[in-house]
């Protein structure tokens, strides 16, 4: 019904810089919020950000400061733009689509993408 493809994921060094990407297709009517959330080994999956229909954003406090969401509604595509990366920023980063009405059945729907790695490292 939804794909979630993510890209832009990678290895950068300390204090570097990544853009990733994540573009959402299928049967949308509407896509209410998308975000980014990571996944480092051995722990939870944690929100990183979030982003309204209508450009209100969320961050996790670990991120403020140096990483920005943005999303294109006319291309249900969002970005995350992560500066001044850290050792611990490094994760699987995994794209999501919440609040998601379909053209071809009712309902309000949460999907997820496959994710993409992102690791800090000197």
């Amino acid at each position: 019904q939804v794909q979630l493809v993510e890209s832009g994921g990678g290895t950068v060094q300390p204090g570097g810089s990544l853009r990733l990407s994540c573009a959402a297709s299928g049967s949308i009517a509407r896509l209410y919020a998308m975000g980014w959330y990571r996944q480092a080994p051995g722990k939870q999956r944690e929100l990183v950000a979030t982003i309204e229909w209508d450009g209100t954003a969320n961050y996790a406090d670990s991120v403020k400061d140096r990483f920005a969401i943005s999303r294109d509604n006319a291309k249900n595509t969002v970005f995350l733009q992560m500066n001044s990366l850290k050792p611990e920023d490094t994760a699987v980063y995994y794209c999501n689509a919440d609040r998601v009405a379909l053209t071809t059945i009712l309902g309000i729907f949460n999907f997820w993408g496959q994710g993409t790695q992102v690791t800090v490292s000197s």
